[in-house]
């Protein structure tokens, strides 16, 4: 199964969001090309908050190119097999946590879509959660000028909306 194939069947299956998701999915129809950077009508990209063990904290990325603490994430590759395992993968190269990391069962917690600027136009964001194991150590990645956990009602004090809306569904995906 190819990538595109993974996302449309995510997409499907991904009951919250209905507009948003079937704009996505009326986007890749569209789109063969559409999970990748080229696409420059918009593409699908993978992220994935990171959550402490403690379940207590989330661990935010300062970005050195929009200035802007965000969850990680990024770009879909060639090599990656499926959206969840692209939003592992950029936690993992982002967060400096080299191994670990789980992602929570029940696929994206959200979708997000937001301009970015040319040549990219849209990030059609699939939004995962991530458990940080016991003992990780973040590393800031060379896309990254900090990286903090913060508790998460602190969040909003320095996260746009759109982290506060993946913050609270993780919560919710939680059970808190």
């Amino acid at each position: 199964m190819s990538l595109y194939d993974d996302a449309v069947l995510v997409l499907k299956g991904y009951e919250d969001q209905p507009e948003l998701r079937d704009l996505y999915l009326d986007h890749l129809a569209a789109h063969p090309d559409g999970v990748y950077k080229p696409c420059q009508a918009g593409h699908i990209t993978g992220s994935a908050l990171v959550i402490d063990p403690e379940r207590e904290r989330v661990l935010l990325t300062l970005h050195k190119k929009l200035g802007m603490w965000l969850q990680m994430g990024g770009h879909c590759e060639p090599g990656d097999a499926t959206l969840a395992g692209a939003a592992l993968r950029e936690a993992v190269e982002e967060s400096g946590i080299a191994s670990g990391l789980t992602l929570l069962p029940g696929g994206p917690v959200r979708l997000d879509r937001h301009p970015i600027p040319p040549p990219c136009n849209w990030h059609l964001d699939v939004q995962y959660a991530v458990l940080a194991p016991a003992g990780a150590v973040a590393e800031i990645s060379e896309e990254s000028l900090d990286l903090r956990w913060f508790p998460y009602d602190e969040v909003a004090a320095v996260a746009d909306a759109s982290v506060v809306r993946l913050v609270e569904a993780a919560r919710a995906r939680l059970g808190g």
